[in-house]
C-alpha cells in the first residue's frame, strides 16, 4: 500500500513539474507567430519612417532577457510615440497587439512570475527627453525597429521565462 501511495505522489509531481515548462510544440508556435509579427512592424516602420539624415542611435540597443523584458522594452518605447505623429497609429497598435500577445503567452506558461524588469538605459534616456515630442517618437520608432531586428535574430530568447 505504501509503494502505490508514494508511486501515485511520484506520478503527481511528474505531472506538476511537467506542466511548468511550455511544450515545445507550443514555443515553435509562439516564436513564429512572433516573428511574423516582428516582421511586419519591421516592414510598416521601414515602408512608413524613414531615418532623418543625421541621426545615429547611442547608447546600443536594448538587451532581450526574456518576454518579460521584451514587453517592458517595447511598452515604454510605445509609450514614448506621440499619437500626433503622422501615420503612427497602426504602428502603435501593432506594438500593442506584439506586447499583449506577449504578455498573455507569458502569463500562461511562465510559471514563476520574475520581478518586473528594471527599464533599460536607452528608454530611461529618451523618457528623460519627453518635452522634445517629435524628435522623442521618431527615435522612439527607429530603436523599435532596432529592437525587433534584435529580436529577430534572437528569437530563442523568446524561451527564457
Amino acid at each position: 500500500m505504501d509503494y502505490t501511495l508514494a508511486l501515485l505522489l511520484s506520478l503527481l509531481h511528474l505531472l506538476r513539474v511537467g506542466t511548468a515548462a511550455p511544450v515545445p510544440g507550443e514555443v515553435v508556435k509562439m516564436k513564429s507567430k512572433v516573428k511574423w509579427m516582428a516582421e511586419q512592424l519591421v516592414v510598416r516602420l521601414d515602408k512608413d519612417f524613414q531615418v532623418p539624415p543625421g541621426l545615429t542611435l547611442s547608447p546600443p540597443a536594448d538587451d532581450l532577457d526574456g518576454p518579460s523584458s521584451i514587453v517592458t522594452v517595447l511598452e515604454g518605447y510605445n509609450s514614448m510615440i506621440s499619437d500626433t505623429l503622422n501615420g503612427v497609429a497602426q504602428v502603435k497598435f501593432d506594438i500593442s497587439s506584439l506586447t499583449g500577445y506577449l504578455d498573455h503567452w507569458r502569463q500562461a506558461h511562465c510559471s514563476e512570475q520574475r520581478p518586473k524588469p528594471s527599464v533599460p538605459g536607452p528608454l530611461q534616456e529618451l523618457q528623460s527627453r519627453k518635452e522634445f515630442i517629435h524628435t522623442v517618437s521618431i527615435e522612439a520608432l527607429m530603436r523599435v525597429k532596432e529592437f525587433l531586428n534584435l529580436l529577430l535574430k534572437n528569437l530563442d530568447h523568446l524561451e527564457t521565462c
